[in-house]
């Protein structure tokens, strides 16, 4: 049984770009699943969450219950880094953004990501008695990249879609692509990289359909699926939705949503028709 999801951030209402998205997920599986991605609790807010499940209704996507909200998986992502440090692969890391980028600007040729500047792991080397000095101080969790490759040794994904580049079936994964990504920090318990790992795993996702914009993630995924056991799941990417300017299309841009186009009087049928599904 191939199981899908669709999990959306209730930052906003949801525009062409989403829909197809979840149509493409909706219709790839035999069981469909909706997650609601509402760690970020400055940003989300439950009336967009309610527009979400009126707009998938409207589109003819039904899914399986219950609907899983982030905001209530804290214990299972704390599960999840409890984990992770008995392993020794976290650390904390005290750099705030501005001194990151004066540390990445004083290197001679800083790293880059897909994200960009790549971080200089200024915390990693630090002494138990440097940190003890700092502690009370705000501070973001980090995952030891290089520490935790030489543990899970050579990995790779299945990609079942299309990578940006035209990337397709067995993808060597790359560990420390981005470096040592942040896991979790005061104010958010866990990054989306985490929570995204640990709550496919929690809802039995076996194919994962996204945009091709979190292609390079998957390399993260993967690594943090290898680390705390996880079963691997196969991916497909797929293209994004495009505005007229070729540019992905935002929430900001109201004349899109499936709110608006529905009010205007369009139909789920056209919909599909000007998404060429």
């Amino acid at each position: 049984m191939i199981v899908t999801r669709f999990a959306p951030s209730p930052t906003g209402l949801l525009h062409l770009g989403h829909a197809f998205a979840a149509i493409k997920a909706h219709e790839a599986g035999d069981r469909f699943l909706l997650r609601i991605e509402d760690l970020d609790t400055a940003r989300c807010r439950d009336e967009f969450a309610d527009a979400v499940i009126a707009d998938l209704r409207w589109l003819g996507i039904r899914w399986q219950e219950p609907v899983i909200r982030q905001s209530e998986r804290g214990a299972a992502y704390g599960d999840a880094l409890r984990k992770l440090d008995a392993l020794e692969l976290t650390y904390p890391c005290f750099c705030t953004r501005k001194e990151i980028a004066v540390e990445i600007a004083r290197a001679a040729a800083a790293p880059s990501g897909p994200d960009g500047p790549i971080y200089p792991s200024t915390c990693r080397n630090l002494s138990q008695t440097e940190r003890d000095a700092r502690r009370g101080q705000p501070y973001a969790l980090r995952l030891d990249a290089t520490k935790a490759a030489q543990q899970v040794g050579a990995l790779s994904f299945h990609e079942h879609g299309q990578g940006p580049n035209g990337e397709t079936g067995t993808i060597r994964v790359r560990p420390q692509l981005f470096g040592d990504i942040v896991l979790a920090r005061k104010d958010l318990p866990a990054s989306y990289h985490l929570a995204v790992v640990v709550d496919d795993a929690h809802q039995g996702v076996t194919l994962v359909t996204r945009g091709e914009d979190l292609f390079a993630a998957t390399h993260v995924h993967r690594l943090l699926q290898a680390l705390l056991g996880f079963r691997e799941p196969g991916y497909a990417h797929h293209r994004l939705i495009l505005d007229a300017s070729g540019k992905k299309f935002s929430k900001r841009d109201r004349s899109i949503t499936l709110r608006a186009l529905r009010e205007n009087g369009w139909t789920p049928a056209q919909i599909r028709s000007t998404l060429q599904l």
